[in-house]
């Protein structure tokens, strides 16, 4: 058995969560790609995978594997393009999730700078309010806000991001303006839902130096950040938002920072990425990230 061949087939599958599409994408019959897997299991003594007529999912073995297989394939790729690039600039495809705000405010606008720089680098962007598992889904960096969970994770600090809680003139000049926390159980609220959880998140805030969660019933909750955005521009509730996402509002006067004295902690704002992942290219990007990124995230 290939076992090389086999480990690229099996991370395929599981990035792909098919074994039809994984076999589409590289190019073999979808039977020679179960039959790989299944030999693989069999050499291997384990299952690797949950198999199901509508999903496929990973065991306890399945997800040491896999963070192994990323490994010894990013160390061999790594290796034949220290031997073929030995002196050249960065080259190869990098993997990248952030936030949709930081990607749509930061990264993008300066895009053509890092293609200058390393026109042999290719960029694989997404973006999302849902932060992306780096290993099971073969991302290479990722930018995240908040403490950190996975200390596995190589970690390089970008800044923080500050939080407030904002209204539209419109919703002020109908409901007048909260002058405490405590008021604003007697406003209109419009509640953030977790990517994670589904559920609401907390609303928080600094008060007499201590750091307090609140939760409030709404009657609107959203879990994307464009479409929150909005409902604070049209009146519908306070939202509480980053100061990256209201700034250009703030300006316009289409929103009014409320209960500026109970500003919570501003958050930490993290690039990360698996050691095993980085190449050349990854460190790159990472450093690029980094230079453009700390100006704008600066506290």
């Amino acid at each position: 058995m290939d076992k090389l061949h086999a480990m690229a087939t099996f991370v395929r599958v599981v990035q792909a969560r098919s074994f039809s599409k994984a076999a589409q994408s590289l190019g073999m019959p979808r039977s020679s790609v179960t039959t790989t897997v299944k030999n693989l299991e069999s050499h291997l003594g384990t299952a690797l995978l949950r198999r199901s007529t509508r999903s496929l999912s990973l065991t306890d073995a399945g997800e040491r594997y896999l963070a192994a297989c990323h490994a010894i394939l990013a160390d061999i790729a790594q290796a034949e393009h220290d031997l073929s690039a030995t002196n050249q600039a960065p080259r190869g495809r990098v993997r990248v999730d952030m936030p949709g705000l930081i990607g749509r405010a930061i990264v993008i606008p300066r895009l053509l700078e890092f293609e200058a720089r390393y026109p042999d680098i290719e960029v694989v962007l997404g973006l999302s309010d849902r932060p992306a598992d780096l290993i099971y889904e073969g991302i290479d960096c990722a930018i995240r806000s908040g403490a950190l969970a996975d200390s596995t994770l190589v970690a390089r600090p970008l800044g923080q991001m500050a939080w407030l809680t904002c209204a539209s003139p419109k919703y002020l000049a109908r409901f007048g303006e909260p002058d405490t926390v405590d008021a604003l159980a007697r406003h209109r609220v419009v509640n953030y839902l977790s990517n994670a959880t589904g559920r609401p998140l907390d609303w928080r805030f600094r008060i007499d130096g201590q750091e307090v969660a609140m939760t409030y019933a709404s009657r609107y909750a959203l879990n994307e950040t464009e479409a929150y955005l909005h409902c604070g521009l049209e009146g519908l509730g306070l939202i509480q938002l980053s100061a990256l996402a209201a700034s250009i509002y703030l300006r316009s006067g289409r929103l009014r920072e409320v209960l500026a004295d109970a500003r919570c902690a501003p958050v930490p704002i993290s690039i990360v990425y698996p050691q095993a992942r980085a190449t050349a290219a990854v460190k790159a990007f990472v450093a690029w990230v980094i230079e453009i990124a700390q100006p704008e995230l600066a506290a």
